[in-house]
């Protein structure tokens, strides 16, 4: 019976002894493991526990990580260029500056996550739980938002242009200086939103109108 540490040894020479080369990691323990840097594309990661891991830098080009346990792990850099994180849990997850361009993150768990600078560009975020998230500086042209939960999220400075956040949460969420050129925010509910100096052109409102160039909320 190996113990944990020889486990988590054994699983790493699994991913990177070339001549092994396993891609299918669906529902192991990976709590904690140390992958830095290393290159993870299409590899299977569906259900597994990759709680507190260390992804910073990481290649993860269209893995799966579906339904995966990526509490405070870290992603700091990482390429998840369509990549599958639906339904994953990245609570308090540190996803700086990380390439989410094209994924899919339908139903995906963000809370208190830090995405300062992330590349969201074209993501399925239907649905998502955003909350209290870090969005400072993020790239989220043409992401899907709808129904998305952003309540408390910091969104300054982020670019949501011809963003779909119809019917989005966005109670008390920080939008400063954000860019909403062309965002579609249709039936979103805007409580206490901050969004002094946020800019509109072509954004349509809550209620259906369309806002011109560009208006203060104080």
């Amino acid at each position: 019976m190996k113990n944990y540490a020889q486990q988590q040894e054994f699983i790493l020479n699994q991913i990177t002894n070339k001549y092994l080369k396993r891609r299918d990691f669906s529902g192991c323990d990976l709590r904690g493991i140390d992958l830095k840097g290393i290159d993870l594309s299409g590899v299977n990661f569906i259900g597994a526990d990759l709680s507190g891991a260390n992804l910073s830098g990481c290649v993860l080009t269209r893995a799966n990580l579906s339904g995966a346990n990526l509490i405070q792990a870290n992603l700091c850099e990482a390429n998840l260029y369509e990549a599958s994180l639906c339904e994953a849990n990245f609570t308090n997850a540190d996803l700086t500056r990380t390439n989410l361009c094209g994924t899919f993150l339908w139903r995906v768990k963000l809370t208190g996550s830090n995405l300062w600078g992330a590349s969201l560009c074209d993501v399925d975020l239907r649905e998502a739980n955003l909350s209290e998230a870090k969005l400072i500086e993020a790239s989220l042209i043409e992401a899907n938002l709808s129904f998305a939960n952003l309540a408390g999220a910091k969104l300054c400075g982020a670019k949501l242009l011809e963003a779909n956040l119809t019917g989005a949460n966005l109670t008390g969420a920080d939008l400063t200086w954000a860019n909403l050129t062309k965002a579609n925010l249709t039936k979103a509910n805007l409580w206490k939103t901050n969004l002094i100096y946020a800019k509109f052109r072509d954004t349509i409102m809550p209620d259906g109108t369309i806002e011109q160039p560009q208006i203060m909320i104080y």
